[in-house]
């Protein structure tokens, strides 16, 4: 008999020991750029919102074999000219990243009009659907912490219906007595003109999602937009977080530093002497994984564009700083641009 094909959204961690570096080490020899030949799941096990005139591909998710985390999710929804997916419900958020087209959403019967570059945020507890009015077809990149929601047990979704059971509970109740105060006011939909570009330590910076942006209704994910100049790179950084960014234009590579945990009488951060390079290319989605050091390098002649996004809980945790070792030179003043060293 053959096995029925699943969706895994979270997955256990088990080691026969207390430390856990085989596991560790087992994830970062994964792939780290994956292009669109990638699709780890197309929606046809348990997705309730494809049509005739909607389709979705994850590029990070569930049906991924490899699992580089689980703590973001990425996929794309195509939604044809003149078309729409199917309206559902989920407890956890989304942010749709508008790649190509424009339509509108309906979220709780309320619409929202977006375009593309924009970032519409899916809010917690929303029935929601796509709209295409247009003739051009739209295409969306979807980042979302939906584990974070699976390992606290939120996992109340599915399809606009009754419930089972009537008989055994009782009236409607507003569900969003429950929400944090204030959140019906945030904005649902943010666009280039809602944000602004600045040079950062990082580089060319436009902060589009983050704990400081109070207006924005979202909780669980943070995203900016980067943009380095041909043949210059970003500032190099470490964090705790691991990322996925999303290559929207240019050619270039990220260099990666594996950063260990040297437990003493306390803990010590030993990175490595040599990292490793991963080369992209525009349509590439790349992941970073936990504790890296990171710089990425535009090649000469092409200006690099690229949609970052991590899950928020970091913050919480604790993890709420980035350390520079470099700036940007376009941040610092600094003169002739540094090689790669790889």
């Amino acid at each position: 008999m053959a096995k029925k094909k699943v969706r895994t959204f979270v997955r256990g961690l088990d080691s026969a020991t207390y430390g856990l570096n085989e596991f560790r080490q087992e994830q970062l020899a994964n792939p780290r750029v994956r292009d669109n030949t990638i699709v780890v799941d197309d929606g046809s096990v348990g997705h309730s919102a494809n049509t005739k005139t909607s389709h979705t591909a994850w590029r990070v998710g569930p049906g991924d074999e490899q699992f580089l985390t689980q703590t973001i999710q990425v996929h794309f929804t195509g939604v044809d000219g003149h078309g729409q997916n199917g309206g559902h419900g989920h407890q956890n958020e989304a942010a749709f990243y508008i790649l190509e087209g424009a339509g509108y959403e309906i979220h709780d019967g309320i619409r929202y009009d977006w375009k593309k570059d924009d970032l519409v945020y899916v809010h917690t507890d929303s029935v929601h659907q796509h709209f295409n009015p247009y003739d051009e077809n739209a295409l969306a990149l979807v980042v979302k912490a939906k584990s974070t929601w699976m390992f606290m047990g939120l996992i109340q979704q599915g399809k606009s219906g009754p419930i089972d059971r009537p008989e055994e509970f009782g009236p409607r109740e507003e569900w969003s007595r429950i929400w944090t105060p204030g959140v019906l006011d945030r904005k649902k939909v943010i666009s280039v003109e809602d944000t602004t570009w600045e040079m950062t330590q990082l580089g060319n910076q436009r902060i589009i999602a983050s704990p400081e942006k109070t207006d924005g209704r979202i909780h669980s994910t943070d995203s900016y937009e980067l943009k380095i100049n041909p043949g210059s790179r970003s500032g190099r950084y470490w964090k705790m977080a691991d990322e996925v960014f999303y290559a929207l234009d240019g050619d270039g590579h990220f260099l990666m530093w594996e950063v260990e945990a040297e437990i003493a009488e306390k803990y010590y951060a030993r990175t490595a002497l040599e990292p490793k390079r991963f080369d992209f290319t525009k349509g590439d989605t790349i992941y970073v994984p936990q504790n890296h050091v990171v710089q990425i390098f535009a090649n000469d002649g092409s200006t690099v564009r690229l949609f970052q996004s991590q899950n928020r809980l970091f913050r919480t945790l604790g993890y709420d700083n980035i350390h520079f070792f470099e700036d940007a030179p376009e941040y610092t003043g600094a003169g002739e641009l540094a090689k790669s060293p790889v």
